[in-house]
C-alpha cells in the first residue's frame, strides 16, 4: 500500500527542484558590482561590451587598474581582487571581452589587436588615460598586445599565468574551426566543471561559482553563438602568438606563475611525450622574464593556473608589493 497523493506531491516537488536548478544554470552568478555596457560597432555589427567600473572605497590615489580575464572566465572572477584594490584607493575597471561573459557573442574575425582596440575605446569612453594592467591567462595575450599597441597608457604590467608563453602551433596538432565548433556544441556543465578542476591543485566547492559563470548560457538560445565564439577565440589563441614579442615590452612588468601550472590550450590533442614537457610555467616564466627587460618573476607554491583564487594571500603580497614600488 502507498499514499498516491503523497507520492504525487513528492514527484512534483522533485520536478520543481529540477526545473529551478535548470533555470539557475541559465543565469550568470550575481556579482557584487554592477555591470554596465559600452556600445561598439565591429564588422558592421552593433555590439555591447560589458564592464565593471568600481570607484575607490578608501582615499583615492588617482590610479586606475584594468583587469583582463582569461578565456573561460569573465570579469566576475576578479571580484575579490577588485575589492582589495578599491580598498587601497584604486579605481578598478574589469571588462568582459567581446565574445565572453555578458558581452555580445558575434560571428566576427577575433584578434588580440581587436580586443586591445576595444579595450582602448572603453578606456577613452571612461576618460582613463593611464592604467596599471593586470591580466590573467588569455588576458595575458590581450594585455601583451595592448601594452605593445598603447605603451604610453600602461604604467605597470602584471601577467598572472598568461597563456601564450609558447607558440602552440609548434606543439598542438591543428584542428579546423568547424571541428572546434562541433566540440563546443557538445559541451555540458560536467565537461566545463571537469576542465576547470584542472586549473587547481586542490578543488574547493566555492570554485564552482566560476564554472556557473561559464556555463550559464548552456541550454539557452544563445549557446550556439557562444559555442562559435569559443571556437573562433580558440583559433585566435592558436594562430596569433605573442611569445616572440615580449622583448618589446618597456613597461615595468611582474610575472606571477603558479608552481603547479601546466596549462596548454588544446592539451588533449598533445602526444604523451609533448604533455610531459609543454606548459611548464616555472620554466616558461623564467624564459619570459629574461625576454622582458627589468621584469620580475614570482612563483607561487601550491598554486595551479589561477593564483589569485587558489592562493590569494600569496598573490596579494606579490601584487601589492609590486604596485608599491
Amino acid at each position: 500500500m502507498y499514499d498516491a497523493p503523497g507520492m504525487k506531491l513528492h514527484a512534483l516537488l522533485i520536478f520543481a527542484l529540477c526545473i529551478s536548478a535548470s533555470l539557475a544554470a541559465q543565469e550568470p552568478p550575481k556579482g557584487a558590482y554592477p555591470v554596465e555596457f559600452f556600445p561598439l560597432q565591429i564588422e558592421r555589427q552593433d555590439l555591447r561590451m560589458a564592464y565593471r567600473d568600481v570607484k575607490p572605497t578608501a582615499a583615492a590615489n588617482g590610479k586606475t587598474v584594468l583587469l583582463l580575464h582569461g578565456k573561460n572566465f569573465s570579469g566576475f572572477y576578479w571580484e575579490r581582487v577588485t575589492t582589495l584594490l578599491a580598498s587601497r584607493g584604486y579605481r578598478v575597471i574589469a571588462p568582459d571581452q567581446i565574445g565572453f561573459g555578458a558581452s555580445s557573442r558575434p560571428d566576427i574575425h577575433y584578434s588580440f589587436h581587436q580586443m586591445a582596440a576595444n579595450t582602448k575605446a572603453l578606456l577613452d569612453h571612461l576618460g582613463v588615460a593611464r592604467v596599471v594592467l593586470i591580466a590573467h591567462s588569455m588576458g595575458g595575450m590581450v594585455g601583451t598586445r595592448f601594452t605593445l599597441l598603447y605603451p604610453a597608457i600602461v604604467e605597470k604590467l602584471v601577467l598572472e599565468d598568461p597563456i601564450g608563453l609558447e607558440d602552440y602551433r609548434t606543439l598542438v596538432p591543428y584542428v579546423s574551426v568547424e571541428e572546434l565548433y562541433k566540440s563546443e556544441l557538445n559541451a555540458t556543465y560536467e565537461s566545463f566543471l571537469n576542465y576547470q578542476k584542472g586549473y587547481y591543485t586542490t578543488w574547493k566547492p566555492e570554485y564552482e561559482a566560476y564554472v556557473r559563470d561559464q556555463a550559464w548560457v548552456l541550454g539557452t538560445g544563445e549557446y550556439p553563438r557562444d559555442a562559435l565564439s569559443a571556437a573562433l577565440t580558440s583559433e585566435m589563441i592558436y594562430q596569433q602568438p605573442v611569445c616572440y614579442e615580449f622583448s618589446r615590452i618597456a613597461a615595468p612588468t611582474l610575472l606571477i606563475v603558479g608552481h603547479e601550472d601546466r596549462t596548454v590550450p588544446g592539451k588533449a590533442r598533445l602526444s604523451p611525450e609533448m604533455k610531459a614537457i609543454a606548459g611548464d610555467y616555472p620554466k616558461l616564466g623564467k624564459k619570459t622574464q629574461e625576454m622582458i627587460r627589468g621584469s620580475k618573476l614570482i612563483e607561487i607554491q601550491g598554486s595551479g593556473h589561477i593564483p589569485h583564487i587558489e592562493q590569494p594571500d600569496a598573490f596579494d603580497r606579490a601584487l601589492l608589493g609590486f604596485l608599491a614600488e
